[in-house]
């Protein structure tokens, strides 16, 4: 034990003397077989010599360009010590050789990222502090160098780097990012670059990156702003075949239409998306699963108003006769209150853009004076169909309308007479599924009567709210819930669709509200909703 404590403290002393000298002289290149001496130190035993090599290697680093590798090397293999002192030592020294030196950047940013994993908190600090270090020195060099490791590295160290990411360096972006412009597009760039693989969590969290950059913000050109949506439709795969048996592929496309809604709401195009509902999902759309079937019926009405009049002169044919599908001809016939309101809303928005292509759909008399009227033609059958519809759908929604309001009076009374909290919560849960099935009839009876005319006025902004979104604070001069509201009082908060709930959690609200409805007017069988999330591609990671 004597002769290694002895041995350990003559390493060590030696090694000062090394430092001293090269410390001292003027012309350090002179000394090169001194730094080759701290060099060879870090292969020896001692602990305290191993500690000061990791300080003394980044020291005189940039004196000698020709013992760099070596140097590198040195240094690398300090970090793969058992001893956690000589490790975190190591880390510290890596900002100084890169401060001389740049061209060391790339390299050294790319081992400490896999540093990321460590378990013991100095070490992964030191990491922290180390990277951020140089971020600052070289922004886009150390930025290329992390978005490269996060394409090629294994699962835990990916997990590791988007949250340094995340956490230290999106918060900083106005820091980091200089100039600003030019490093917000290197930035945007290295994220599509690694978009081919990645989880529904990880996506998200690079586009609400990407959408705070001033390049993409408030005032930005209406090109930059479809890039957004158009980096979303890549992600949602829309030139695939679309599969009706492939959860995963509805699930990313649920959810990326989902996050495209506020950006088509800031004046981008939604074509893409619901071209591909009319070519690829509205002939199989009876085979989808119901829970499924509503998630992308509600995504499809929240893209409606954002779409080209010549793409909404397409999609009115497939969403006509989805329509027709939950709008009965007889009264004993089950229906879909959510999917009426949702597709009435779509087609209602659809229409106002191009009203003269429901002549020939809808049995209308619109004149345009194109040749597309098509007033020449008899469409009289098709009038007689759709406005036949329309009445048994009223029909039947005033009597549901009718019931709810008188389960509304019979829970206010339950509600005075309640006395626990436990009953007044429940109470309050089944008051608010009548409020909004209240809301829903109320929304379809607006979009429905003002389409029996023969040249019917289709409702287009934002005159209409959905019932899955957040009520609209009434006036005292409101109507009451459940009282008639023409179209025009109908108010509209569209462009909180976003912020009002989750996309998951609106979708089970609508369907405890529905199958309520379905019950009160037709006394059928409920249906059992499922949760299945979709999940990245080959990343086994649930979207969310």
């Amino acid at each position: 034990m004597a002769s290694d404590s002895a041995a350990d403290s003559a390493e060590v002393e030696k090694l000062y003397e090394l430092g001293e000298r090269l410390n001292e002289t003027k012309d350090k290149s002179q000394h090169a077989s001194d730094y080759e001496g701290i060099i060879a130190s870090v292969k020896g035993r001692s602990v305290k010599a191993k500690q000061l090599a990791a300080q003394l290697i980044p020291r005189f680093f940039k004196f000698f360009p020709t013992l760099s590798s070596n140097a590198l090397t040195a240094l690398f293999d300090l970090i793969e010590e058992d001893e956690l002192g000589i490790r975190v030592q190591a880390i510290r020294g890596f900002p100084l050789v890169c401060k001389d030196s740049p061209a060391c950047v790339s390299k050294i940013v790319d081992v400490l990222g896999q540093l990321l994993t460590s378990e013991e908190n100095v070490e992964r600090d030191a990491v922290h502090r180390a990277l951020m270090s140089l971020l600052r020195q070289d922004a886009k060099v150390s930025l290329t160098a992390l978005f490269k490791l996060f394409e090629n590295c294994m699962e835990t160290e990916r997990e590791k780097l988007i949250g340094f990411l995340k956490d230290k360096v999106f918060p900083l972006k106005a820091e980091l990012l200089k100039p600003q412009v030019e490093m917000e597009r290197c930035v945007t760039d290295l994220v599509k670059k690694s978009l081919h693989d990645v989880t529904g969590a990880e996506f998200k969290l690079f586009m609400d990156f990407l959408k705070n950059f001033s390049i993409f913000g408030d005032g930005a050109p209406p090109e930059n702003v479809q890039e957004l949506v158009e980096i979303i439709e890549e992600q949602a795969d829309l030139d695939a075949q679309f599969n009706v048996e492939d959860p995963d592929h509805i699930d990313r496309l649920i959810s990326c239409m989902y996050m495209a809604l506020p950006i088509f709401m800031r004046g981008a195009s939604s074509s893409k998306f619901l071209n591909y509902f009319s070519k690829h999902i509205s002939p199989v759309f009876d085979k989808l699963p119901e829970e499924r079937k509503l998630d992308l019926i509600k995504n499809l009405t929240g893209s409606s108003p954002y779409v080209t009049a010549q793409d909404a002169r397409q999609l009115l044919p497939s969403i006509v006769q989805t329509l027709k599908k939950y709008m009965p001809r007889r009264k004993n016939e089950d229906t879909n209150y959510n999917f009426v309101e949702c597709l009435l809303y779509t087609f209602h928005h659809l229409a106002y853009k191009t009203p003269n292509s429901t002549n020939s759909l809808c049995g209308y008399k619109i004149v345009t004076g194109q040749p597309s009227d098509r007033l020449g033609e008899d469409f009289s059958d098709n009038y007689k169909d759709f406005t036949e519809r329309l009445r048994i759908t009223e029909e039947l929604v005033k009597n549901a309308m009718k019931k709810l309001n008188q389960e509304m009076a019979d829970l206010k009374k339950a509600m005075s007479a309640a006395k626990t909290e436990e009953s007044k919560t429940k109470l309050k849960i089944e008051e608010q599924k009548n409020a909004n099935g209240l809301r829903m009839c109320n929304n379809i009876l607006a979009m429905t009567q003002p389409l029996h005319a023969k040249a019917p006025s289709f409702i287009g902004g934002n005159k209409i709210n959905l019932s899955w979104k957040e009520p609209v604070k009434q006036s005292p001069a409101s109507p009451a819930i459940g009282g008639k509201r023409s179209a025009a009082s109908v108010n509209d908060s569209s462009k909180k669709f976003i912020a009002n709930k989750k996309m998951r959690g609106g979708a089970m609200q609508s369907q405890l509200v529905n199958r309520a409805l379905h019950d009160i007017s037709r006394g059928g069988r409920s249906s059992r909703r499922g949760g299945r999330g979709w999940r990245g591609r080959g990343r086994g990671v649930v979207y969310r």
